[in-house]
């Protein structure tokens, strides 16, 4: 006589691992107050959540950027001689002092300047700022302007000649430059005359930014301390960026857009780095160009910014289910290099950490339950 199979039974799980299994779904569960936890030996970071207060702290720290380039304001001092100038001197009444004459190339110029200055009639101011003139000698003009250099040339040959009148002029500039670096079309040494060199005509005379320039990622290094020039944000707020003036040595250098991008990672729908947009970026428009946090496995609640400072991180935390939250993304300004994560909700998490721990169980299981 024929008997019927036994009845299919679910498998039962052994109870070390059902207890590493609900240790696993305990910790994949949403931290509710966003503070992760940190390994064993390493710093915590506690999110900061993005509120309408952190919004108006942030434009106030970009109103004080901006003011800190008052560094570069005020009038620009007169041009000062220095090694490599070449002078045009006149003693009126003299001639046998104004004729013309070449100037001697010094070993500091390069060879195209030594080229041109043993061609043009003036006289060159040696390495060590001194300017040779008959009958007053060796005299140190460097450092001073054109009115101080020809009341001193004036009062030398005062000793020979009755109330001479001295006529100086700088014929070429030579001795005081800047350098412009980046994305520009002609990158290299400006140099500076007798009139103001600010930040646009600096860049003008560079050719002008490529069209992958970054403009608000505008560094300009002096004394060693290194300023950041964002010119939307600067014409944005009101600011002229014509008195932004340069001196000597100062070195301006154009980042590049490549260098400006975002980086949104996680639970969106399609991750992807995102590009700013004259430097500007905001939380809302970023996760906007990835396709918005994935219904499916993302948890609104968690979208996170992270953002290195120095040599600190810091971690941003926007609830997006709290009324208000899209219109405070809207105006949360991001930073080059910031990485946008949203964290995967609670289910997500759980199928996750049990996949890892018995890879292929799950289906077998739900199989099995199923009757298939």
């Amino acid at each position: 006589m024929p008997t019927s199979p036994p009845p299919r039974r679910a498998p039962r799980w052994p109870w070390p691992l059902a207890g590493l299994l609900c240790t696993a779904c305990t910790a994949s569960l949403p931290n509710m107050q966003g503070v992760q936890h940190a390994p064993a030996g390493a710093t915590a970071v506690a999110p900061i959540p993005i509120t309408q207060q952190l919004l108006a702290e942030q434009e106030a720290a970009r109103r004080r950027q901006l003011q800190d380039l008052s560094v570069f304001a005020g009038p620009a001092a007169p041009y000062a001689i220095g090694p490599g100038d070449l002078l045009s001197i006149t003693v009126w009444g003299h001639p046998e002092l104004a004729a013309a004459q070449l100037a001697t190339p010094g070993p500091q110029l390069s060879p195209g300047e030594q080229a041109a200055a043993s061609t043009v009639p003036g006289f060159l101011v040696g390495p060590d700022g001194r300017l040779q003139f008959p009958f007053a000698g060796a005299l140190q003009v460097g450092g001073l302007n054109e009115q101080q250099a020809g009341d001193l040339l004036a009062a030398k040959l005062a000793r020979v000649l009755n109330q001479p009148s001295v006529t100086l002029r700088v014929l070429a500039f030579r001795s005081q430059r800047i350098y412009i670096d980046g994305e520009v079309k002609a990158p290299g040494l400006q140099p500076l005359d007798n009139q103001p060199m600010h930040l646009v005509e600096a860049l003008n005379r560079a050719g002008g930014m490529l069209p992958s320039a970054d403009q608000s990622r505008i560094s300009i290094v002096r004394g060693g301390a290194s300023y950041r020039v964002d010119l939307p944000a600067l014409i944005r707020h009101g600011g002229d960026p014509t008195a932004i003036v340069l001196r000597h040595g100062d070195l301006v250098r154009v980042a590049s857009g490549e260098e400006g991008k975002v980086f949104l990672t996680g639970e969106v729908t399609t991750p992807k780095a995102v590009a700013m947009h004259s430097g500007r970026l905001t939380l809302n428009e970023a996760l906007g160009e990835a396709g918005g946090v994935s219904p499916v496995s993302g948890d609104a609640r968690q979208i996170y910014v992270v953002r290195r400072v120095g040599d600190e991180s810091q971690v941003f935390r926007l609830d997006a289910r709290e009324p208000g939250a899209l219109a405070i993304a809207e105006h949360f300004e991001l930073s080059a290099r910031d990485t946008v994560f949203v964290a995967p909700n609670g289910l997500t998490s759980w199928n996750r950490t049990l996949s890892l721990l018995i890879p292929g169980s799950l289906p077998a299981a739900v199989g099995t339950g199923t009757g298939r």
